[in-house]
């Protein structure tokens, strides 16, 4: 059974940190890019970052570019995103997923990946 389970998620004060992992099982890990995906009430799902599959390449969305940071421990099949310097408008569920591409980039299109988790709320307080 394929799964993609995220943790870490809470409730943090505007420029505080949070390490949300995605824990991945069911599938070759090394096959697949993993995409961090973020949605917040009344708005539209948005990439935001992704790690491809053979060396790691990593995309970040404009608005996450020098506060996030994605990783992967290909031994663990878990793929981590680092936030830094949060701010409230980071507020949403975050939600990873599973792209099936071996390759050296990844998709920042939430059309092109095809396991999903079930999200981890992420809240930044002003």
């Amino acid at each position: 059974e394929v799964q993609l389970v995220e943790s870490g998620g809470g409730l943090v004060q505007a420029g505080g940190s949070l390490r949300l992992s995605c824990a991945a099982s069911g599938f070759t890990f090394d096959d697949y890019a993993i995409g961090w995906f973020r949605q917040a009430p009344g708005q539209e799902r948005e990439g935001v970052s992704c790690i491809s599959s053979l060396n790691g390449n990593t995309y970040y969305v404009d608005s996450v570019k020098g506060r996030f940071t994605i990783s992967s421990d290909n031994a663990k099949n878990t793929v981590y995103l680092q936030m830094n310097s949060l701010k409230p408008e980071d507020t949403a569920v975050y939600i990873c997923a599973a792209e099936s591409f071996r390759g050296t980039f990844c998709s920042s299109s939430e059309l092109d990946y095809y396991y999903w988790g079930q999200g981890t709320q992420v809240t930044v307080s002003s």
